[in-house]
């Protein structure tokens, strides 16, 4: 090592010719030669976890900082004069004020005080004072921040030996509750009504204060017949603007439209509270969904009977917002060759149960339209979407019992019958169907029947849409296969269940649907089939805890499935119905136990 040394010092001393350089050298070799230490380390990559207690620490110690900060602080505030050698004087508001010794005093400036013209000196009042035991000790202190420069008019209390002051500063609160508490003595009542524990009306309580006292005042006040002032009435809400009812009804329905959450569209609509512009909410509704999808559309329209349905949206306001649209079909027609579908997509479900009846609605909406001659090409897309939810026959007696007759809606050189054959609306003229004239219902998929079921329930449809739905799209074999009624249970129960952890079954859901259940779960074999959809679902949900437990307690409790069925589901050894079914009978064991009680107590008695 010194041999390395040595050699490094001749090095420098030959070839160095720049002092500079030389001495920086040789500082390294003498730091080295010293077991020279780098002042930071070799720091490799951090960890996320060494990263975040730095993190911990560089906010630990600002928190400490500051926590210094505001202790010194609190110690200079408690210091009076702000040092040792500061001497304090008092200015007569309870402050402290410091005074410096090397500040000049200019005795000119006294001189001047002594000759204004608007001091008593004789009545000059310089620090608190009054007679012993007098309330002049409490009121003399007004005189500190108000001055005290002349004398007041004597008063009652100067007669006592009291001084009197008129001038009200900080500390008249005070003065205020004195005098109150020096009224209270001579009042027999309120000897009565405080002791001198602080006892209220026999009450335990805390001793008397400024605002115990002040608020027991106020509540015999408010005894003795004093009311207190009742708030101004509120104004009414401001009306929108169409130009803001246009904005929020976008808003509205975009939001609908994405998340299709139809009971906060709903409070949304009537948080508008805006009746008279609802029109507004209509068209724009119609508007921004009319080139859309049929989901899109028919979601609208489910919107728009709802808000008719509960009272929200008044029909006359409906009819308004559809008036504008339909005023400009013909030019709109150009543009978008399957209008009139799409216009009976957004208007058929305003038909449905509690919207408004076929009659009125037909009558109404075709007045814009006779005149063009397209009154009858609208209602004959109504009345064919109609028949998807519902058999023709029942479309041709809603069409009759509302009086409705083609006369009235096409023009006068229109052949009514030819009319009525080319857009396949014969049963509208009463004529029963001849069986080559039967609509040929088509065999659904199992994946397509659960899918409209799921669309059904999704929108809320009441039980006897579904019914006419299942009517008018399946025929009797189908509707009584155990495939149908496996669909109809897994579509029911997958609505009612929330997707939290762990899940849950909205037992009410299933309670709105018993009726619709009970129609096609008519027998045994039928109730079996049924729990072994609920079965197949819990496997493929992976034997959520409890779940179907929830689901067994509905379906017994609302006479959905009987009993019997359950205890064949119980024993089945059926090998197609094997599958993870160890592990989902064992998740109902404590609904069984439960079923089997009142056998067992009925059998002891």
């Amino acid at each position: 090592m010194d041999e390395y040394f040595n050699q490094m010092n001749k090095i420098i001393k030959e070839k160095m010719t720049s002092s500079r350089i030389r001495f920086m050298l040789q500082d390294v070799l003498d730091l080295r030669k010293n077991s020279w230490v780098p002042r930071r380390g070799d720091q490799g990559p951090k960890t996320i976890d060494q990263i975040h207690k730095e993190a911990e620490l560089e906010e630990h110690q600002e928190q400490i900082k500051v926590y210094q900060q505001l202790l010194s602080k609190k110690e200079r505030s408690h210091t009076p004069g702000g040092g040792p050698n500061s001497q304090p004087q008092d200015d007569g508001c309870g402050n402290t004020v410091p005074i410096s010794k090397d500040r000049p005093i200019d005795t000119n400036r006294l001189y001047k005080i002594i000759k204004s013209g608007g001091m008593d000196l004789n009545n000059l009042v310089l620090a608190p004072g009054g007679k012993a035991g007098c309330k002049g000790v409490w009121r003399s202190w007004e005189k500190g921040c108000s001055g005290g420069t002349e004398a007041k008019p004597a008063s009652a209390d100067q007669e006592s030996g009291c001084p009197a002051t008129s001038t009200l500063n900080h500390f008249s609160a005070l003065q205020q509750t004195s005098s109150l508490l020096s009224s209270s003595d001579t009042d027999h009542r309120d000897k009565d009504h405080f002791d001198r524990s602080g006892r209220v009306d026999g009450r335990e309580g805390s001793p008397i204060t400024k605002r115990s006292f002040s608020r027991e005042s106020q509540e015999r006040g408010g005894r003795s017949g004093e009311s207190a002032p009742t708030p101004p009435p509120s104004l009414p809400k401001p009306s929108l603007s169409e130009e803001e009812m246009e904005k929020k009804s976008k808003a509205i329905i975009d939001e609908y439209l994405h998340i299709t959450d139809l009971k906060e569209a709903l409070q949304c609509v009537a948080e508008l509270n805006s009746a008279s512009m609802l029109h507004v909410f209509v068209r724009q509704g119609l508007e921004s969904t009319l080139e859309r999808s049929t989901t899109v559309r028919e979601h609208l329209g489910l919107l728009l009977h709802q808000l008719v349905k509960v009272g929200t949206l008044p029909t006359e306001q409906y009819y308004k917002g559809l008036h504008e649209i339909l005023e400009v079909t013909e030019d709109m027609a150009i543009d978008i060759p399957y209008m009139w579908l799409y216009l009976a997509e957004l208007i058929t479900p305003m038909l449905h149960e509690g919207g408004i009846p076929m009659g009125q609605l037909f009558r109404e909406i075709s007045k814009p339209l006779v005149p063009l001659g397209k009154a009858g090409v609208l209602l004959a897309q109504i009345l064919q979407l109609l028949c998807k939810g519902m058999t023709p026959k029942k479309v041709g007696d809603l069409w009759i019992e509302a009086g409705l007759n083609w006369n009235d809606f096409l023009p006068e050189d229109k052949d009514v019958n030819k009319f009525v054959t080319e857009q396949k609306v014969e049963f509208t003229t009463g004529e029963e169907l001849g069986p080559k004239e039967v609509v040929k219902k088509q065999l659904l998929s199992g994946e397509e029947l659960s899918k409209q079921l799921d669309r059904l329930l999704q929108d809320k449809a009441d039980n006897k849409h579904i019914m006419d739905w299942v009517e008018a799209n399946l025929d009797e074999e189908q509707a009584a296969s155990n495939h149908f009624v496996r669909s109809l249970m897994a579509s029911v129960c997958g609505i009612a269940i929330i997707c939290e952890h762990p899940y849950k079954a909205i037992a009410e859901q299933i309670m709105v649907r018993a009726e619709l259940l009970q129609k096609y779960l008519n027998d045994e074999e039928k109730e079996l089939q049924a729990l072994y959809a609920l079965q197949a679902m819990m496997v493929h949900m992976e034997e959520p805890a409890n779940l179907l437990c929830m689901f067994f307690d509905t379906l017994y409790d609302e006479d959905i499935i009987k009993e019997e069925a359950f205890y064949k589901w119980e024993t089945s050894k059926d090998p197609a119905e094997q599958t993870g079914r160890g592990v989902v009978l064992k998740s109902v064991t404590a609904f069984f136990t439960w079923l089997r009680e009142p056998e067992e107590e009925s059998d002891k008695e």
